[in-house]
């Protein structure tokens, strides 16, 4: 399957259809299983995480093809548990984004108060233990991901303006208020065609998420999806054809 490498809506089929279709239809997942970078990474995240392996190969693909082609910037994600999905984004960017520093923000703590008419999570869920995280990172030898514990409307805005760049979003933290407090902070600092990756918003026990990026993404902002599978992919406005 091809497409054209122009634009449509601010987004780029080709790429889209790539990786998603690429994944669920094609041949990537055993490409990327059997490719020692992602072994490597994916070591890291065992047993830490609860983002599907298909979404972490999404992830892979990001970091690894199309994160390099964009102007530099670092990657923030909101909500990382036990910081699985933090050490595998950091162990690839060490060899493919030099530099390039991964700030996880959460509570680590258990989720804040939920919205009671949207969010089916209670407040208190995934809780885990902070300082073990710590060790495990000086273990890793992971200097690159930065564990910023705290509420987001604590954190994310002294975390964005030392970054000054973004190039990826990860926003991992179910709940409608929290997933619309974390794309909003992160949009003035996203470089031109960056990505806004949204790991609940197609989960259907995340109808709080979905609800966020259709009222403040899609419907408020009027951004397209690059994919819906295995997660929604937005771009940053402002990409071009020459990327």
């Amino acid at each position: 399957m091809t497409f054209a490498a122009a634009l449509r809506h601010g987004r780029s089929p080709e790429d889209g259809y790539r990786r998603g279709w690429g994944l669920e239809f094609g041949t990537l997942r055993k490409t990327i299983r059997e490719n020692a970078d992602f072994q490597h990474a994916f070591s890291y995240a065992t047993d830490r995480t609860v983002v599907t392996v298909d979404r972490l190969m999404n992830l892979f693909l990001l970091i690894t093809e199309y994160l390099p082609n964009l102007s530099f910037g670092h990657i923030i994600e909101y909500g990382s548990y036990r910081a699985g999905s933090a050490f595998f984004m950091g162990a690839l960017a060490k060899k493919f984004l030099p530099g390039c520093q991964v700030y996880a923000l959460d509570t680590f703590a258990g989720m804040p108060e939920p919205d009671g008419d949207i969010d089916a999570h209670i407040a208190g869920q995934f809780e885990v233990d902070y300082d073990e995280l710590l060790r495990a990172r000086g273990e890793y030898g992971l200097t690159n991901v930065h564990l910023i514990r705290g509420l987001f409307d604590a954190t994310a805005q002294p975390v964005l303006r030392e970054a000054e760049d973004i190039i990826l979003a990860h926003i991992d933290c179910d709940l409608h208020e929290s997933v619309k407090f974390a794309y909003d902070v992160s949009k003035e600092y996203m470089v031109r065609g960056g990505y806004f990756v949204f790991d609940d918003s197609t989960t259907p026990s995340c109808l709080g998420a979905t609800e966020a990026v259709e009222r403040f993404v899609i419907r408020r902002d009027g951004l397209f999806s690059e994919q819906i599978w295995p997660h929604h992919v937005f771009r940053a406005p402002g990409l071009t054809n020459g990327r």
